[in-house]
């Protein structure tokens, strides 16, 4: 009798442990976000540089303190270097130290925001939402005294464009 208690104890474990929270949805085909600015492969390779497709197309990661913008001081704004959204006012870089440019806030609707998992943990990563292309990445770890936010930016993603005064 205690055998056969025991028994059905565990088939009840075993068969009840297999609920909803280990399922995943198989879909054959991933669902690919349409941007208002979309281009093949090889137009993207014609129109930007090697750094800039690498940054901006494959989410890759420029070297820090190798962007001509980390130390851009003038009043302007910064362009996404594939489609030319507007992403960040000068206003609102700062000085991090970690060797890429940082603001502590975005244009806000022409950003767009995804979680990345690329080295071991979750990320917040930045992308242009008007072309998808990839920016970097957003922390909690700035400036406490306006947003708290550092969006950590590849300079290949961007380019700069001066206010019209200087």
């Amino acid at each position: 009798m205690k055998r056969t208690s025991i028994l059905i104890v565990l088939s009840i474990l075993f068969f009840g442990c297999n609920g909803n929270a280990q399922k995943k949805e198989s879909t054959t085909e991933k669902k690919e976000k349409v941007y208002a600015v979309t281009k093949t492969d090889a137009e993207w390779k014609a129109s930007l540089t090697d750094k800039q497709y690498y940054v901006l197309r494959q989410a890759g990661t420029e070297r820090p303190f190798t962007s001509e913008l980390l130390d851009n001081k003038r009043k302007g704004t910064y362009v996404c270097a594939a489609c030319k959204t507007p992403l960040f006012k000068s206003d609102n870089k700062f000085k991090s130290g970690t060797g890429w440019p940082s603001f502590d806030q975005e244009i806000k609707g022409n950003v767009a925001y995804d979680v990345d998992y690329k080295i071991g943990y979750a990320r917040t990563e930045e992308h242009c939402a008007t072309c998808g292309g990839h920016l970097g990445h957003v922390f909690n770890d700035g400036p406490r005294a306006t947003t708290g936010k550092r969006h950590c930016i590849n300079g290949a993603a961007l380019k700069f464009i001066p206010e019209k005064d200087e």
